[in-house]
C-alpha cells in the first residue's frame, strides 16, 4: 500500500515538474535566440549581396557605356574618312581610286551596321537605360537590406521580451543566462545618402 502511494506521489511530482519545465520557456528562448541569429545571417547575406552586386553593376554599366561610345566613335570616324575620300568623275576609271572610295564607304557601312544592331537591340542606345537599371538594382538592394534589418529587429524584440517575461526570466537567470540582443539602429553616416561615382 505504501508502495502504491509512493508511486502515485512520484508520478504526480514528475507530472508537475514536467508541466513546470514545459511552461518555463527553456526551449522557446533558445528557439527565439536561433531566430535572432538567422535574422542576423539574413542581414549579413543581404549586405554581402550589395557588396558583390554594386561593383559588378558599376563595371557592367561602364563596360556598356564604353561599348556605345566605341560604336558611336566608330561611326563618326568612318563618316569622317568616308567624306574625306573624294571620287571625281575623272577618277571613275581608276580602279585604285574606286577601291579606296569603296573601302571608306564600306567602313562607314560596317560602322553603321554595328550601330543599327545596337539601336535594334537597344532602341534608346541604352546607356541611359543601363544607368536606370543600376539605379533600380541599387534601390532594390537597399530595400532588401531594410527588410532584413526590420526582420532582425522583430526577432530581437520577440527574444528580448521573452527573456524578460515571467517565468522565462526565472529560467533564464537560473539556467540559460542569455543576454539581451541589440537592435540595428541607423548610424550618423546613414543620415547622408550614399553617392555612386562613375
Amino acid at each position: 500500500m505504501k508502495r502504491v502511494s509512493l508511486v502515485r506521489i512520484m508520478l504526480v511530482l514528475t507530472a508537475m515538474a514536467t508541466m513546470t519545465f514545459t511552461g518555463c520557456g527553456y526551449n522557446t528562448m533558445q528557439q527565439q535566440e536561433e531566430k535572432v541569429f538567422k535574422a542576423w545571417g539574413d542581414v549579413e547575406a543581404t549586405l554581402q549581396r550589395r557588396a558583390d552586386l554594386i561593383p559588378n553593376l558599376v563595371e557592367t554599366v561602364k563596360g556598356y557605356a564604353a561599348h556605345e561610345r566605341e560604336t558611336l566613335e566608330g561611326v563618326i570616324n568612318a563618316r569622317s574618312k568616308a567624306t574625306s575620300v573624294k571620287l571625281s568623275t575623272d577618277e571613275l576609271s581608276d580602279p585604285a581610286a574606286v577601291e579606296r572610295f569603296q573601302q571608306s564607304q564600306g567602313a562607314l557601312s560596317s560602322a553603321l551596321s554595328r550601330l543599327m544592331v545596337v539601336v535594334e537591340r537597344y532602341p534608346d542606345l541604352k546607356a541611359n537605360e543601363t544607368f536606370k537599371d543600376l539605379q533600380n538594382q541599387l534601390e532594390g538592394t537597399e530595400n532588401r537590406i531594410n527588410v532584413a534589418r526590420q526582420r532582425y529587429n522583430a526577432a530581437v524584440e520577440t527574444f528580448n521580451s521573452s527573456i524578460r517575461s515571467f517565468p522565462n526570466s526565472l529560467t533564464n537567470s537560473i539556467l540559460l543566462h542569455l543576454k539581451r540582443k541589440e537592435y540595428i539602429k541607423a548610424d550618423e553616416a546613414a543620415r547622408t545618402a550614399p553617392k555612386v561615382k562613375f
